[in-house]
């Protein structure tokens, strides 16, 4: 018996745009093959035929995903994301006790091609990355920590190998860190809470937000 496919939840809506609240692993686009294309977009298309993809997240991650709804709105929020103009914060829970209660991390990735599609730090060759944390919790007794995380670049698997970079890997990453924080959830605590951005259309500041489901 197969199991129900559910629309995704509507998080807003215009006649130029949508976004939507991705479950975790489950694709934003379709992968190569055939058992790869059940993903987000795939979805949304039958009640949104006009959607374009500006965007992702990983499998593994939920949370928040625009959709454009025309060829203009698409090309003018890619500049926007482009131009860094768009503003996103994460919630994580790490594996640890962080210290700090607020940082800085700027490590280069780069590919880490014979693994791919892992990536890693790379001093010679990566690009630029950097990302903004806050703690919002500490959890003593399971010795966890629960993050805001902003990126102010969008590398592939960023929040995830800065985590790991400084100590402090995402519970559930199947990729990266410890035998003990990758059996730690049955998912990957990383959720995209928040956006905001000035509306491709319209010059107003859109917010729209998801609340974390861990």
């Amino acid at each position: 018996m197969n199991t129900p496919i559910h629309p995704p939840e509507v998080l807003y809506k215009d006649n130029d745009l949508i976004a939507v609240n991705k479950a975790p692993n489950l694709l934003t686009v379709p992968g190569r093959g055939p058992d790869k294309q059940d993903c987000l977009f795939n979805r949304i298309l039958t009640n949104f035929p006009d959607s374009r993809v500006v965007h992702r997240l990983d499998m593994a991650t939920s949370g928040i995903v625009l959709f454009p709804q025309s060829q203009q709105a698409l090309s003018l929020l890619s500049r926007k994301f482009q131009e860094r103009q768009v503003s996103k914060h994460y919630i994580a829970v790490v594996d640890g006790i962080v210290q700090q209660d607020n940082g800085t991390i700027e490590q280069p990735l780069i590919c880490d091609w014979p693994n791919r599609p892992k990536q890693k730090v790379c001093y010679e060759s990566g690009k630029p990355a950097k990302t903004l944390f806050q703690v919002l919790h500490r959890d003593h007794k399971n010795a966890t920590s629960r993050l805001l995380l902003t990126p102010i670049t969008g590398r592939s698997h960023q929040l995830r190998v800065h985590c790991e970079f400084i100590g402090h890997p995402i519970l559930g990453d199947y990729f990266y860190g410890t035998p003990h924080s990758q059996n730690s959830s049955n998912r990957l605590l990383l959720h995209a809470q928040r956006i905001s951005f000035e509306h491709p259309i319209f010059n107003v500041t859109v917010t729209i937000t998801a609340p974390s489901p861990f």
